[in-house]
């Protein structure tokens, strides 16, 4: 029989306790004694930042967030610290530049979060709650992308478990009992639906981290914080068929990911959204199921991934296509991103946003636009035109 240790007791806190609860300030932000200036003193130099949160942020919003903190003690310039370590620039893609270090961040701090999300996503935040689809039969098309242009593709799905800070900002013993909530989840997925077994990052060797396409933390994990006591409690679970690939503590609590080599969105998206709800349930019945926002939807550290936290990814090969004077307006109209690869032929082109459509639009989104610059390509391997094969609309 297991006995429960009696807690420690400090004769002079006992006796002192009632004048030491007493002043316990009700403001959490109070408890700490920064050595801050004003907000006017404390504002950042915005004038180079290229990312939405240099766009956005002014000095009377950044006056509003100064004096506010979550309980788990984040505090405004926690959130906007990554877009000034890394500005940016203004030829690339624009980035948040932001990071939530818990869930109530995105309370906490609506005036600017809310304001970074509608820029990034397009997409207008209301009082509805956003649409969610994961019937993957609703999908029309997906298993029949040419494959002499189509040779990869992937589907990937980014969750936040609730009662625990986000990787930015958790501690040790936190990221290890997401882990020991991740091995039982997992372990119910292995004896019911998919076998498979998980791989403590700690213990795998350089050649088997290759294998499983694990890369060192980048410089930005390592100025956010998500790479903290590296590799301490992380792990990756792999379905025997390998089929299904799960990250746990890497970039975000989980991270699921279908791949296909036949490049058949239709089936990897098909086996994330069963196996995605059949992981919810699991920890619902662990008392912590995954983070939704009435108004966002799914959520997790990074504002790009809010609403769906779904990223469908199909690498094409392309000779024609990029060095068109319209590829950038065509990306744009489609709502998809097109980034190089290696190779000088090869392009990954996948879902701009996760937030606005459902699951099964944001899919369909992607198998569309793919078919149409398959579509594109061919005609300028003929000397065609493809200004007619360009959407009307966005």
């Amino acid at each position: 029989m297991w006995k429960v240790k009696p807690p420690a007791v400090f004769p002079m806190e006992t006796r002192y306790r009632p004048i030491l609860e007493s002043l316990v300030p009700p403001d959490p932000m109070s408890q700490f004694h920064l050595k801050r200036g004003s907000p006017e003193e404390e504002f950042p130099d915005l004038c180079r930042n290229c990312t939405w949160m240099g766009r956005i942020l002014t000095p009377a919003m950044y006056r509003r967030q100064f004096n506010r903190c979550t309980h788990s003690g984040v505090i405004f310039d926690d959130v906007i610290r990554p877009g000034l370590e890394d500005p940016g620039e203004w030829s690339g893609p624009v980035s948040v530049g932001c990071v939530a270090g818990d869930a109530q961040s995105y309370i906490l701090f609506c005036d600017f979060f809310d304001r970074v999300i509608e820029a990034y996503h397009e997409h207008k935040i209301t009082s509805q709650t956003p649409e969610s689809d994961f019937n993957h039969d609703n999908l029309k098309g997906g298993d029949d992308l040419d494959r002499s242009y189509a040779e990869h593709c992937e589907v990937s799905v980014v969750r936040g478990v609730e009662d625990f800070c986000f990787p930015t900002h958790c501690s040790r013993g936190e990221r290890r009992q997401l882990l020991t909530l991740a091995r039982r989840a997992l372990q119910q997925l292995e004896e019911e639906e998919l076998p498979g077994r998980l791989l403590l990052l700690e213990e795998l060797n350089q050649e088997q981290q290759r294998e499983l396409n694990l890369n060192p933390p980048s410089s930005s994990q390592l100025r956010t914080g998500v790479a903290r006591d590296w590799p301490d409690a992380r792990a990756v679970w792999v379905s025997k068929d390998g089929s299904l690939v799960v990250w746990v503590n890497m970039e975000d609590h989980l991270r699921l990911v279908s791949t296909r080599d036949d490049a058949n969105i239709a089936e990897a998206f098909k086996h994330i959204c069963i196996h995605l709800q059949k992981l919810e349930a699991y920890y619902r019945r662990l008392r912590h199921p995954f983070i939704w926002k009435q108004q966002l939807g799914w959520v997790t550290s990074s504002p790009a991934d809010v609403g769906t936290g779904l990223r469908i990814s199909v690498r094409l090969k392309l000779q024609h296509l990029p060095k068109h004077r319209r590829l950038q307006d065509i990306l744009r109209r489609l709502r998809i991103r097109m980034d190089k690869t290696e190779s000088s032929v090869l392009y990954l082109v996948s879902n701009a946003v996760t937030f606005g459509p459902s699951e099964v639009a944001l899919t369909q989104l992607v198998v569309d636009g793919v078919k149409l610059l398959i579509a594109m390509e061919k005609r300028l391997e003929t000397n065609g035109d493809i200004d007619e094969l360009v959407p009307t609309q966005k």
